[in-house]
């Protein structure tokens, strides 16, 4: 977990989690914190940590999609010396090393069906067992569990214990993603830019050219602040005259003329120009007949991206849309079904 990361940022978006974040914090019961990746997860589990009554205890992570399925329960639970092929000695599970603190579950959703119905008796009796044993041994732990995964979707499919799913979702964060948190990709950007540039030595912060911060505003950031910081501190460290405004941003590092045959783009959404500027992957040349550009469908194509980022900027709040573009309501909703959108 990143320690030194701090929240930064000022949508009204970001702001509402990681204030249901501080006021779930004091609360002994579990707490399930949603995102896709790169959103911050783990820093809305350390919050929750170190704002409750629990501060002074540990703060034990277990990423459970990093352990084969097989040793999992050994992992959480313990084990006994013996209990099975390369079990010398016995062993403490997170469980036991987090009493009296908070366990952070991180990739819950990979958990196998075995596992979560051991977490399942975990977290409703405050017991486990060791594997190997029969004597069960209290713990007081509370539980704080991520994914990026839709867990009712999978309670639905068989995939996820519904039992479960209630035992752990007496309070569900759910973080906003960075392309709708208005305002936040400068304020980041320059927060990541000022400490990459500290950590080179320079003498001043010259900032983004335009041309730049406009990039960095129209990406899509599938990999959300992570990626954003990975872009910025990449574009700070390869620029050689901190006395002029960084005029150059890579968004996919794996984009080079030798790579291998046939490897994909790194986003799905967008690619790279070979002067760096993002180009949304839906904007693909409008149809052209013998040279002839087909003007309705590049104003369509237009029109369509315009309406997909205001309405992704207001969080799919279709009045608030409206307002800004000018519309009235109805007028949107026409927008809106004649160019198939949905939510």
């Amino acid at each position: 977990m990143e320690r030194e990361n701090q929240f930064i940022g000022q949508s009204g978006a970001f702001l509402d989690a990681v204030e249901r974040a501080s006021r779930a914090a004091p609360m002994r019961r579990p707490v399930l914190v949603i995102g896709e990746r790169g959103t911050g997860k783990e820093l809305i589990a350390e919050r929750l940590h170190r704002l409750s009554d629990r501060w002074e205890e540990p703060l034990v992570t277990m990423n459970c999609a990093a352990l084969p399925e097989t040793l999992i329960e050994a992992e959480l639970f313990g084990h006994e010396a013996g209990a099975f092929t390369g079990a010398t000695k016995m062993r403490e599970g997170r469980f036991e090393e987090a009493d009296r603190g908070t366990l952070f579950l991180d990739e819950l959703a990979t958990l196998s069906t075995g596992a979560q119905e051991r977490l399942l008796r975990a977290v409703e009796y405050g017991e486990v067992t060791r594997i190997g044993s029969s004597r069960p041994i209290r713990v007081d732990v509370r539980i704080v569990a991520a994914t990026n995964e839709d867990l009712p979707r999978l309670a639905e499919e068989g995939r996820f214990r519904p039992d479960l799913l209630d035992r752990l979702s007496f309070e569900v964060i759910t973080l906003p993603p960075l392309r709708v948190r208005e305002g936040d990709i400068a304020v980041l950007a320059d927060y990541f830019g000022r400490r990459m540039a500290a950590e080179l030595g320079w003498e001043e912060w010259p900032g983004f050219a335009s041309h730049v911060q406009r990039q960095l505003e129209e990406h899509h950031w599938p990999g959300n602040v992570r990626e954003l910081r990975n872009v910025v501190e990449r574009a700070v460290y390869r620029w050689d005259d901190w006395s002029e405004p960084i005029g150059h941003a890579q968004f996919d590092p794996f984009d080079s003329p030798w790579k291998p045959a046939g490897q994909r783009p790194a986003s799905p959404r967008a690619r790279e120009t070979d002067h760096g500027a993002a180009v949304p992957a839906k904007a693909a040349p409008p149809p052209s007949f013998d040279g002839v550009t087909d003007l309705r469908a590049a104003v369509d194509a237009h029109e369509r991206a315009i309406l997909e980022h205001a309405l992704g900027r207001h969080r799919w709040n279709q009045r608030q849309t409206a307002k800004a573009l000018g519309l009235t309501y109805d007028q949107l909703r026409h927008a809106i079904r004649r160019h198939g959108l949905t939510e």
